[in-house]
């Protein structure tokens, strides 16, 4: 399973929107994911949309918050009551899904059913792969992270967006004087703060530096290059680049979109998944063209390709393997015929979001959102090197000393080489 993917084209609250949940009898499928607009109602249209054209193999649908799905559904796997469909990022997680025989082998399936395979962008098959074997199906949008900024509140100030580092660092005290946070941050939810190392890393260093640490290699995240990207992160956060509080504002909230969209933050660093959420609860924001957005710039002297992007190749749907025969067959139907529908493809794409589907250019750019899903999709086709979010790509036990150590970071509680050695301790073969 590779950490990087080459090229990419293109509340504990729970809410339920069915019946389902651990432990359920029958011959329905249960699916689990995420809540919150604009995407978790275009997943419940595609089950309702399966569901009315299968009344004999039905899928019942739970909706979890971020954070508390991490930990529910990891929960309910170890425990063998998993719902039969597993939504999920793939990477390192999957993985250990994998090692304890909890998910499907998929490889065969797709091997029969071309169709399905060879219509999806094929580097998106990399998360979803363990060991040469296929053990999920990519579905949904490809999601790398972007820089946002207020386009009315840099007129205000009367600057320009960042080209590099070193002007991010001079627009600090601009925006401070004026009263308005630099940077939004949700960091209570850690791995927000996680996507700065990210880009940070891979523009000092270039994309080997995460993945020497990916692949085990002993004192990786000793690298001068890691050094210097997080003393740069602190050096931000003595700056005051971040919104006063941000260690206890969660993402779940949207809090940090809110700080963005009604001009108390210049910039906020976030998923493309952010412009949805912006455009369904941001008012005016962006179909007044408030929102501007760009690629993270290149850091002086650094030696990563300004290209390269990270975040989420694509998401992913896993089949549990304690699901009935009549379960797993339901799912599997659901991936042939309901997964990224017609309708599916055009929801996503008027949320903002890119379908990882190949060949989906021209609907791109006939959609209201096309400025923006055509700057996605160029960022997405022209990366030299796509990343996958660390959090996902590390086993968990190491994503979770990771983003253990980035909220100390953040906090100033520890220095750089105790980043290093703490994470070297976790990383190291």
């Amino acid at each position: 399973m590779l950490g990087l993917a080459a090229g990419v084209p293109l509340s504990m609250a729970l809410a339920s929107c069915g019946s389902s949940g651990p432990g359920t009898s029958g011959a329905d499928a249960t699916y689990w994911f995420l809540s919150g607009p604009p995407q978790e109602g275009i997943r419940q249209g595609a089950v309702d949309r399966f569901n009315q054209a299968n009344p004999d193999s039905k899928i019942n649908t739970t909706t979890f918050q971020n954070d508390p799905y991490k930990t529910k559904i990891k929960t309910a796997i170890g425990a063998g009551k998993a719902p039969t469909i597993i939504w999920g990022w793939g990477g390192g997680t999957l993985r250990t899904y994998v090692k304890a025989g909890q998910v499907e082998d998929l490889t065969s399936w797709f091997d029969q059913n071309a169709k399905v395979k060879d219509k999806l962008i094929q580097t998106s098959f990399a998360p979803a792969t363990v060991d040469g074997k296929i053990y999920a199906m990519p579905c949904e949008t490809v999601e790398p992270i972007v820089l946002y900024y207020n386009k009315r509140v840099f007129d205000d100030v009367g600057v320009e967006p960042p080209q590099s580092w070193d002007d991010i660092m001079a627009l600090v005290p601009k925006f401070n004087a004026k009263n308005i946070a630099p940077f939004s941050l949700a960091g209570q939810s850690r791995w927000t703060n996680m996507m700065w190392l990210e880009f940070l890393f891979d523009r000092i260093g270039g994309s080997e530096v995460f993945q020497a640490a990916f692949e085990g290699e002993k004192d990786a995240w000793s690298n001068p290059a890691s050094i210097t990207a997080l003393t740069k992160v602190q050096d931000l956060v003595r700056a005051k680049g971040f919104v006063d509080g941000f260690s206890s504002i969660t993402a779940d909230s949207n809090a940090d979109q809110a700080l963005l969209y009604t001009g108390k933050a210049a910039m906020m660093l976030h998923g493309s998944w952010s412009y949805g959420i912006q455009q369904a609860q941001g008012g005016d924001f962006v179909p007044s063209d408030g929102l501007g957005y760009m690629n993270f710039p290149p850091v002086e002297g650094g030696k990563g390709d300004v290209s390269d992007a990270v975040g989420n190749p694509g998401q992913y749907l896993s089949i549990s393997a304690k699901a009935s025969a009549e379960q797993k067959e339901t799912a599997k139907k659901f991936f042939t015929d309901g997964v990224l529908d017609d309708q599916e493809v055009k929801d996503w794409i008027d949320s903002g979001g890119v379908p990882i589907l190949q060949g989906e250019q021209d609907k791109l750019k006939a959609n209201k959102n096309a400025d923006f899903v055509s700057f996605v999709y160029d960022i997405a086709t022209n990366a030299k090197v796509f990343a996958q979010s660390w959090d996902q790509a590390l086993q968990p036990t190491a994503a979770e000393t990771l983003l253990d150590n980035i909220v100390k970071l953040f906090q100033l509680s520890i220095s750089p080489q105790q980043f290093a050695d703490n994470l070297n301790a976790v990383t190291s073969s």
